[in-house]
């Protein structure tokens, strides 16, 4: 996926603000059967929330780093211990400015 200009970031931000988690991470931190589970919140509904718990021993950075490997996903934001993740679908639920 092709880079998120400034504009679009900030919109999808808007979006996401109001979203709750789909795809939690602690102890067993990355694991196939999560990335399976980010795979499909993706393809449902563009735009997601992936949370890191308390346990979760690696860095923000590194998760939204492999999951982006993974998915083809970009960040929109990296806040905290939340991170918003956005792909676009065949569908384009969400139109981007």
């Amino acid at each position: 996926m092709k880079a998120l200009t400034g504009k679009q970031v900030r919109f999808l931000r808007g979006l996401g603000h109001h979203l709750k988690p789909v795809v939690m991470i602690g102890k067993s931190e990355i694991s196939e059967k999560l990335l399976e589970s980010v795979e499909e919140a993706l393809l449902a509904h563009e735009l997601i929330k992936v949370k890191l718990q308390e346990g979760c021993d690696l860095d923000r950075h590194e998760v939204a780093e492999i999951l982006v490997g993974h998915t083809g996903a970009a960040v929109a934001q990296l806040l905290g211990k939340t991170i918003l993740l956005y792909r676009p679908s065949e569908s384009g639920k969400i139109n981007l400015p």
